[in-house]
Protein backbone atom coordinates (compact mmCIF):
# COMPACT_ATOMS: atom_id res chain seq x y z
CA UNK A 1 0.00 0.00 0.00
CA UNK A 2 2.89 2.34 0.67
CA UNK A 3 4.00 2.00 -2.95
CA UNK A 4 0.53 2.96 -4.18
CA UNK A 5 0.46 5.98 -1.90
CA UNK A 6 3.86 7.05 -3.14
CA UNK A 7 2.70 6.55 -6.71
CA UNK A 8 -0.37 8.67 -6.14
CA UNK A 9 1.64 11.42 -4.43
CA UNK A 10 4.21 11.34 -7.20
CA UNK A 11 1.47 11.74 -9.83
CA UNK A 12 -0.10 14.65 -7.99
CA UNK A 13 3.27 16.34 -7.45
CA UNK A 14 4.23 15.72 -11.06
CA UNK A 15 0.97 17.20 -12.30
CA UNK A 16 1.42 20.33 -10.19
CA UNK A 17 5.05 20.71 -11.30
CA UNK A 18 4.13 20.15 -14.93
CA UNK A 19 1.35 22.71 -14.69
CA UNK A 20 3.76 25.20 -13.15
CA UNK A 21 6.43 24.50 -15.75
CA UNK A 22 3.95 24.69 -18.61
CA UNK A 23 2.64 28.01 -17.43
CA UNK A 24 6.17 29.20 -16.82
CA UNK A 25 7.32 28.08 -20.26
CA UNK A 26 4.33 29.72 -21.90
CA UNK A 27 5.00 32.92 -19.98
CA UNK A 28 8.75 32.90 -20.73
CA UNK A 29 8.01 32.47 -24.43
CA UNK A 30 6.20 35.81 -24.27
CA UNK A 31 8.63 37.52 -21.85
CA UNK A 32 11.04 38.70 -24.56
CA UNK A 33 8.24 40.16 -26.66
CA UNK A 34 6.57 41.78 -23.65
CA UNK A 35 9.84 43.24 -22.38
CA UNK A 36 10.68 44.53 -25.87
CA UNK A 37 7.30 46.22 -26.28
CA UNK A 38 7.46 47.70 -22.78
CA UNK A 39 11.05 48.99 -22.80
CA UNK A 40 12.30 49.16 -26.39
CA UNK A 41 9.47 49.54 -28.92
CA UNK A 42 8.98 53.26 -28.25
CA UNK A 43 12.40 54.04 -29.79
CA UNK A 44 13.46 50.92 -31.68
CA UNK A 45 12.17 48.61 -34.39
CA UNK A 46 13.72 45.24 -35.14
CA UNK A 47 14.41 45.60 -38.86
CA UNK A 48 14.36 49.35 -39.55
CA UNK A 49 15.76 52.52 -38.04
CA UNK A 50 13.46 54.50 -35.80
CA UNK A 51 14.41 56.99 -33.11
CA UNK A 52 17.23 54.56 -32.44
CA UNK A 53 19.03 52.01 -34.63
CA UNK A 54 17.45 48.81 -35.92
CA UNK A 55 18.07 46.03 -33.41
CA UNK A 56 18.51 43.09 -35.75
CA UNK A 57 22.09 41.80 -35.44
CA UNK A 58 22.74 44.01 -32.41
CA UNK A 59 24.78 41.29 -30.68
CA UNK A 60 27.10 41.02 -33.69
CA UNK A 61 27.77 44.76 -33.62
CA UNK A 62 29.05 44.65 -30.03
CA UNK A 63 32.35 42.78 -29.57
CA UNK A 64 31.58 42.07 -25.93
CA UNK A 65 28.13 40.88 -24.78
CA UNK A 66 28.85 42.09 -21.25
CA UNK A 67 29.40 45.59 -22.63
CA UNK A 68 26.11 45.36 -24.53
CA UNK A 69 24.37 44.52 -21.25
CA UNK A 70 26.11 47.46 -19.59
CA UNK A 71 25.07 49.76 -22.47
CA UNK A 72 21.42 48.78 -22.12
CA UNK A 73 21.44 49.24 -18.36
CA UNK A 74 23.41 52.50 -18.21
CA UNK A 75 24.63 53.87 -21.54
CA UNK A 76 26.01 57.00 -19.84
CA UNK A 77 28.67 54.99 -17.99
CA UNK A 78 29.72 53.22 -21.20
CA UNK A 79 30.04 56.56 -23.00
CA UNK A 80 32.22 57.90 -20.18
CA UNK A 81 34.47 54.85 -20.45
CA UNK A 82 35.45 56.04 -23.94
CA UNK A 83 34.17 53.03 -25.87
CA UNK A 84 34.60 53.92 -29.55
CA UNK A 85 31.56 52.08 -30.92
CA UNK A 86 29.29 53.49 -28.21
CA UNK A 87 30.45 57.07 -28.79
CA UNK A 88 30.20 56.75 -32.59
CA UNK A 89 26.63 55.48 -32.16
CA UNK A 90 25.86 58.40 -29.83
CA UNK A 91 27.14 60.91 -32.40
CA UNK A 92 25.34 59.18 -35.28
CA UNK A 93 21.99 59.80 -33.59
CA UNK A 94 22.64 63.49 -32.85
CA UNK A 95 23.72 62.82 -29.26
CA UNK A 96 20.27 61.54 -28.37
CA UNK A 97 20.83 59.59 -25.17
CA UNK A 98 19.09 56.27 -24.69
CA UNK A 99 16.89 55.81 -21.63
CA UNK A 100 18.53 54.20 -18.60
CA UNK A 101 17.33 50.78 -17.45
CA UNK A 102 19.25 50.16 -14.19
CA UNK A 103 16.65 47.70 -12.87
CA UNK A 104 16.58 45.37 -15.87
CA UNK A 105 18.35 42.05 -15.29
CA UNK A 106 20.76 40.18 -17.55
CA UNK A 107 18.18 37.42 -17.90
CA UNK A 108 15.58 39.91 -19.12
CA UNK A 109 18.06 41.42 -21.58
CA UNK A 110 18.81 37.96 -22.97
CA UNK A 111 15.05 37.36 -23.33
CA UNK A 112 14.75 40.57 -25.36
CA UNK A 113 17.72 39.61 -27.53
CA UNK A 114 16.19 36.19 -28.08
CA UNK A 115 12.93 37.78 -29.20
CA UNK A 116 14.80 40.09 -31.61
CA UNK A 117 16.44 37.04 -33.22
CA UNK A 118 13.05 35.34 -33.61
CA UNK A 119 11.44 38.18 -35.57
CA UNK A 120 11.56 37.36 -39.30
CA UNK A 121 12.70 39.99 -41.77
CA UNK A 122 9.89 41.69 -43.76
CA UNK A 123 8.74 39.33 -46.49
CA UNK A 124 10.72 36.41 -45.09
CA UNK A 125 9.15 33.21 -43.83
CA UNK A 126 11.81 32.52 -41.20
CA UNK A 127 13.99 34.59 -38.84
CA UNK A 128 17.15 36.13 -40.21
CA UNK A 129 19.25 33.77 -38.08
CA UNK A 130 18.14 30.82 -40.18
CA UNK A 131 16.34 29.24 -37.26
CA UNK A 132 12.78 28.16 -37.91
CA UNK A 133 10.28 30.78 -36.83
CA UNK A 134 8.57 30.06 -33.52
CA UNK A 135 5.00 28.90 -33.49
CA UNK A 136 2.30 31.51 -33.39
CA UNK A 137 1.42 32.89 -29.98
CA UNK A 138 -0.92 30.58 -28.12
CA UNK A 139 -0.01 27.31 -29.91
CA UNK A 140 2.33 26.12 -27.15
CA UNK A 141 -0.09 27.23 -24.49
CA UNK A 142 -2.84 25.08 -25.99
CA UNK A 143 -0.51 22.08 -26.25
CA UNK A 144 0.66 22.41 -22.65
CA UNK A 145 -2.93 22.86 -21.52
CA UNK A 146 -4.04 19.64 -23.21
CA UNK A 147 -1.09 17.69 -21.78
CA UNK A 148 -1.75 19.09 -18.31
CA UNK A 149 -5.41 18.11 -18.54
CA UNK A 150 -4.47 14.57 -19.62
CA UNK A 151 -2.01 14.21 -16.74
CA UNK A 152 -4.57 15.54 -14.29
CA UNK A 153 -7.12 12.96 -15.47
CA UNK A 154 -4.50 10.19 -15.17
CA UNK A 155 -3.63 11.37 -11.66
CA UNK A 156 -7.28 11.31 -10.59
CA UNK A 157 -7.72 7.78 -12.01
CA UNK A 158 -4.64 6.57 -10.15
CA UNK A 159 -5.91 8.14 -6.95
CA UNK A 160 -9.20 6.30 -7.37
CA UNK A 161 -7.38 3.02 -8.09
CA UNK A 162 -5.24 3.56 -5.01
CA UNK A 163 -8.31 4.15 -2.86
CA UNK A 164 -10.03 1.01 -4.16
CA UNK A 165 -6.93 -1.13 -3.63
CA UNK A 166 -6.50 0.17 -0.10
CA UNK A 167 -10.13 -0.62 0.64
CA UNK A 168 -9.71 -4.20 -0.66
CA UNK A 169 -6.49 -4.61 1.31
CA UNK A 170 -8.10 -3.39 4.53
CA UNK A 171 -11.08 -5.73 4.06
CA UNK A 172 -8.76 -8.70 3.48
CA UNK A 173 -6.72 -7.80 6.58
CA UNK A 174 -9.88 -7.50 8.65
CA UNK A 175 -9.58 -3.76 9.28
CA UNK A 176 -12.64 -1.62 9.51
CA UNK A 177 -12.93 0.40 6.31
CA UNK A 178 -12.36 4.12 6.77
CA UNK A 179 -14.91 6.28 5.10
CA UNK A 180 -13.21 8.50 2.55
CA UNK A 181 -13.26 12.24 3.18
CA UNK A 182 -15.60 13.98 0.70
CA UNK A 183 -13.88 16.09 -1.91
CA UNK A 184 -15.30 19.34 -0.56
CA UNK A 185 -13.94 18.51 2.93
CA UNK A 186 -10.52 17.24 1.91
CA UNK A 187 -7.98 19.87 2.95
CA UNK A 188 -5.46 18.83 0.30
CA UNK A 189 -7.97 19.23 -2.51
CA UNK A 190 -9.25 22.50 -1.08
CA UNK A 191 -5.68 23.85 -0.85
CA UNK A 192 -4.91 22.74 -4.43
CA UNK A 193 -8.07 24.34 -5.83
CA UNK A 194 -7.36 27.52 -3.84
CA UNK A 195 -3.83 27.79 -5.26
CA UNK A 196 -5.04 27.18 -8.82
CA UNK A 197 -7.82 29.78 -8.48
CA UNK A 198 -5.36 32.24 -6.93
CA UNK A 199 -2.87 31.83 -9.81
CA UNK A 200 -5.52 32.00 -12.55
CA UNK A 201 -7.32 34.88 -10.83
CA UNK A 202 -4.07 36.78 -10.35
CA UNK A 203 -3.14 36.33 -14.00
CA UNK A 204 -6.54 37.47 -15.28
CA UNK A 205 -6.53 40.42 -12.86
CA UNK A 206 -3.06 41.50 -14.02
CA UNK A 207 -4.00 41.27 -17.69
CA UNK A 208 -7.21 43.19 -17.04
CA UNK A 209 -5.37 45.87 -15.06
CA UNK A 210 -2.81 46.37 -17.85
CA UNK A 211 -5.62 46.88 -20.33
CA UNK A 212 -7.66 49.11 -18.03
CA UNK A 213 -8.79 52.22 -19.86
CA UNK A 214 -7.53 51.00 -23.22
CA UNK A 215 -10.38 50.45 -25.62
CA UNK A 216 -8.74 49.50 -28.90
CA UNK A 217 -11.32 48.16 -31.40
CA UNK A 218 -14.17 49.44 -29.19
CA UNK A 219 -17.19 49.74 -31.50
CA UNK A 220 -20.47 50.53 -29.76
CA UNK A 221 -23.86 50.39 -31.44
CA UNK A 222 -25.07 53.94 -32.10
CA UNK A 223 -28.68 55.21 -31.91
CA UNK A 224 -28.50 56.04 -35.64
CA UNK A 225 -26.46 53.99 -38.08
CA UNK A 226 -24.06 56.61 -39.41
CA UNK A 227 -21.63 55.51 -42.12
CA UNK A 228 -18.41 57.50 -42.37
CA UNK A 229 -17.69 55.52 -45.52
CA UNK A 230 -20.79 56.98 -47.19
CA UNK A 231 -20.26 60.53 -45.93
CA UNK A 232 -16.46 61.03 -45.78
CA UNK A 233 -15.56 58.37 -48.35
CA UNK A 234 -18.14 58.20 -51.15
CA UNK A 235 -19.45 61.77 -50.82
CA UNK A 236 -16.08 63.18 -49.69
CA UNK A 237 -17.48 65.46 -47.02
CA UNK A 238 -14.56 67.11 -45.21
CA UNK A 239 -14.17 66.01 -41.59
CA UNK A 240 -14.14 69.63 -40.46
CA UNK A 241 -17.54 70.34 -41.91
CA UNK A 242 -19.11 68.20 -39.18
CA UNK A 243 -16.39 68.30 -36.51
CA UNK A 244 -16.01 72.07 -36.51
CA UNK A 245 -14.05 72.27 -33.25
CA UNK A 246 -11.12 70.22 -34.49
CA UNK A 247 -9.43 73.29 -36.00
CA UNK A 248 -10.37 75.70 -33.26
CA UNK A 249 -9.98 74.11 -29.85
CA UNK A 250 -9.32 71.14 -27.63
CA UNK A 251 -12.39 69.10 -28.56
CA UNK A 252 -13.27 67.93 -32.05
CA UNK A 253 -16.99 68.28 -31.10
CA UNK A 254 -19.83 66.03 -32.20
CA UNK A 255 -21.99 67.63 -34.92
CA UNK A 256 -25.36 68.93 -33.82
CA UNK A 257 -28.62 67.84 -35.42
CA UNK A 258 -28.73 71.21 -37.15
CA UNK A 259 -25.55 70.41 -39.08
CA UNK A 260 -27.00 67.06 -40.15
CA UNK A 261 -30.20 68.74 -41.32
CA UNK A 262 -28.26 71.17 -43.53
CA UNK A 263 -28.03 68.29 -45.98
CA UNK A 264 -30.85 66.00 -44.93
CA UNK A 265 -33.65 68.51 -45.32
CA UNK A 266 -33.15 67.82 -49.03
CA UNK A 267 -31.77 64.26 -48.84
CA UNK A 268 -34.59 62.16 -47.40
CA UNK A 269 -33.82 58.87 -49.10
CA UNK A 270 -30.70 56.69 -49.34
CA UNK A 271 -29.95 55.57 -52.91
CA UNK A 272 -26.35 54.46 -52.61
CA UNK A 273 -24.76 51.03 -52.49
CA UNK A 274 -26.04 48.53 -49.95
CA UNK A 275 -24.63 49.00 -46.47
CA UNK A 276 -24.27 46.37 -43.78
CA UNK A 277 -23.63 46.43 -40.05
CA UNK A 278 -20.89 44.44 -38.31
CA UNK A 279 -23.14 41.37 -38.09
CA UNK A 280 -23.59 41.40 -41.86
CA UNK A 281 -27.23 42.50 -41.71
CA UNK A 282 -28.26 44.97 -44.39
CA UNK A 283 -29.10 48.43 -43.09
CA UNK A 284 -32.02 50.43 -44.44
CA UNK A 285 -30.42 53.83 -45.04
CA UNK A 286 -33.73 55.60 -45.58
CA UNK A 287 -35.05 54.31 -42.25
CA UNK A 288 -31.95 55.70 -40.50
CA UNK A 289 -32.63 59.13 -42.06
CA UNK A 290 -36.16 58.96 -40.63
CA UNK A 291 -34.60 58.38 -37.18
CA UNK A 292 -32.67 61.61 -37.65
CA UNK A 293 -35.91 63.42 -38.54
CA UNK A 294 -37.41 62.18 -35.30
CA UNK A 295 -34.55 63.66 -33.26
CA UNK A 296 -34.77 66.87 -35.29
CA UNK A 297 -38.55 67.16 -34.85
CA UNK A 298 -38.74 67.59 -38.60
CA UNK A 299 -41.82 66.86 -40.70
CA UNK A 300 -41.27 66.55 -44.41
CA UNK A 301 -42.93 69.31 -46.41
CA UNK A 302 -42.72 71.74 -43.48
CA UNK A 303 -39.99 74.24 -42.55
CA UNK A 304 -37.33 72.93 -40.18
CA UNK A 305 -37.66 74.43 -36.70
CA UNK A 306 -34.34 74.03 -34.89
CA UNK A 307 -35.97 74.77 -31.50
CA UNK A 308 -37.78 71.42 -31.68
CA UNK A 309 -34.58 69.43 -32.17
CA UNK A 310 -33.03 67.33 -29.44
CA UNK A 311 -29.46 65.98 -29.45
CA UNK A 312 -28.72 62.47 -30.65
CA UNK A 313 -27.37 60.40 -27.76
CA UNK A 314 -24.23 59.16 -29.51
CA UNK A 315 -22.07 56.63 -27.65
CA UNK A 316 -18.61 58.13 -27.13
CA UNK A 317 -15.82 56.02 -28.63
CA UNK A 318 -12.54 57.86 -28.02
CA UNK A 319 -11.97 58.90 -24.43
CA UNK A 320 -8.76 59.80 -22.59
CA UNK A 321 -8.20 59.78 -18.80
CA UNK A 322 -8.97 62.99 -16.94
CA UNK A 323 -5.28 63.60 -16.15
CA UNK A 324 -4.32 63.63 -19.85
CA UNK A 325 -4.38 66.87 -21.85
CA UNK A 326 -4.98 66.56 -25.58
CA UNK A 327 -5.70 69.46 -27.88
CA UNK A 328 -7.08 68.73 -31.36
CA UNK A 329 -6.16 72.13 -32.80
CA UNK A 330 -2.57 71.72 -31.60
CA UNK A 331 -2.30 68.53 -33.64
CA UNK A 332 -4.55 69.22 -36.63
CA UNK A 333 -3.88 72.93 -37.21
CA UNK A 334 -0.41 73.58 -35.79
CA UNK A 335 0.98 70.08 -36.24
CA UNK A 336 -0.90 69.41 -39.51
CA UNK A 337 -1.56 65.82 -38.44
CA UNK A 338 -4.06 63.95 -40.59
CA UNK A 339 -7.17 62.61 -38.86
CA UNK A 340 -6.30 59.09 -40.07
CA UNK A 341 -3.08 59.07 -38.03
CA UNK A 342 -5.02 58.58 -34.80
CA UNK A 343 -8.44 57.45 -36.04
CA UNK A 344 -7.42 55.08 -38.82
CA UNK A 345 -8.91 55.09 -42.31
CA UNK A 346 -12.11 56.66 -41.11
CA UNK A 347 -13.31 57.25 -44.68
CA UNK A 348 -13.50 53.47 -45.16
CA UNK A 349 -15.39 52.68 -41.94
CA UNK A 350 -19.12 52.17 -41.82
CA UNK A 351 -19.40 51.76 -38.05
CA UNK A 352 -16.54 53.63 -36.41
CA UNK A 353 -14.25 51.86 -33.96
CA UNK A 354 -11.23 52.96 -31.93
CA UNK A 355 -8.27 52.40 -34.23
CA UNK A 356 -5.44 52.30 -31.67
CA UNK A 357 -5.16 51.93 -27.90
CA UNK A 358 -4.19 55.63 -27.46
CA UNK A 359 -1.73 54.56 -24.77
CA UNK A 360 1.05 56.77 -23.44
CA UNK A 361 3.67 54.67 -25.23
CA UNK A 362 1.86 55.05 -28.53
CA UNK A 363 1.68 58.84 -28.18
CA UNK A 364 5.32 59.17 -27.05
CA UNK A 365 6.53 57.05 -29.94
CA UNK A 366 4.58 59.26 -32.35
CA UNK A 367 6.18 62.39 -30.85
CA UNK A 368 9.63 60.85 -31.22
CA UNK A 369 9.14 59.97 -34.87
CA UNK A 370 6.87 62.70 -36.26
CA UNK A 371 8.55 65.67 -37.94
CA UNK A 372 7.33 69.15 -37.08
CA UNK A 373 5.93 71.02 -40.10
CA UNK A 374 8.13 74.11 -39.75
CA UNK A 375 7.78 75.44 -43.28
CA UNK A 376 5.20 78.23 -43.69
CA UNK A 377 3.82 77.49 -40.23
CA UNK A 378 3.59 80.60 -38.10
CA UNK A 379 2.89 78.66 -34.96
CA UNK A 380 6.51 77.50 -34.82
CA UNK A 381 8.06 80.87 -35.68
CA UNK A 382 9.32 81.23 -32.07
CA UNK A 383 11.84 78.44 -32.63
CA UNK A 384 14.32 80.74 -34.35
CA UNK A 385 17.35 78.57 -33.63
CA UNK A 386 15.86 75.58 -35.38
CA UNK A 387 14.83 77.70 -38.37
CA UNK A 388 18.40 79.02 -38.69
CA UNK A 389 19.91 75.55 -38.30
CA UNK A 390 17.65 74.22 -41.04
CA UNK A 391 18.57 77.08 -43.38
CA UNK A 392 22.31 76.75 -42.72
CA UNK A 393 22.23 72.99 -43.15
CA UNK A 394 23.36 72.33 -39.60
CA UNK A 395 20.26 70.16 -39.28
CA UNK A 396 19.51 67.82 -42.14
CA UNK A 397 16.23 69.04 -43.64
CA UNK A 398 15.36 65.47 -44.71
CA UNK A 399 15.43 64.36 -41.08
CA UNK A 400 13.82 67.55 -39.82
CA UNK A 401 12.84 68.44 -36.27
CA UNK A 402 10.79 65.90 -34.35
CA UNK A 403 8.12 66.82 -31.83
CA UNK A 404 10.35 65.41 -29.10
CA UNK A 405 13.02 68.02 -29.81
CA UNK A 406 10.63 70.88 -29.08
CA UNK A 407 9.50 69.36 -25.79
CA UNK A 408 6.94 66.85 -27.01
CA UNK A 409 8.08 64.19 -24.54
CA UNK A 410 8.08 66.39 -21.44
CA UNK A 411 5.63 65.14 -18.82
CA UNK A 412 3.94 68.47 -18.23
CA UNK A 413 3.05 68.85 -21.91
CA UNK A 414 0.37 66.17 -21.64
CA UNK A 415 -0.28 65.85 -17.90
CA UNK A 416 -1.84 68.49 -15.72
Amino acid sequence: MISFRRLAKTCITGTILFLSLSLGTSASAQDGKTLFQTNCAACHAVHKKSTGPALTGVEDRWPDKAKLHAWIKNNASVLKSGDKYANDLYLEYNKTAMNLFPNITDKEIDAILGYIKSVPAPGAGAPATGVAAPAADGDNTLLFGILTLILAVVALILLQVNANLKKLSDERAGFEPIEPVPFWKNKSYIAMVTVVLFVVGGYLTSVGAMGLGRSKDYQPVQPIYYSHKVHAGVNQINCQYCHIGVYQGKQATIPSVNICMNCHMAINEYKGEKIFNEEGVEVNGTAEIKKLYKYAGFEEGKPFDATKAKPVEWARIHNLPDHVYFNHSQHVKAGQVACQTCHGEIQKMDEVKQFTDLSMGWCINCHRETKVQFKDNGFYSIYEKYHQDLKSGKIDSTKGITVAKIGGTECQKCHY
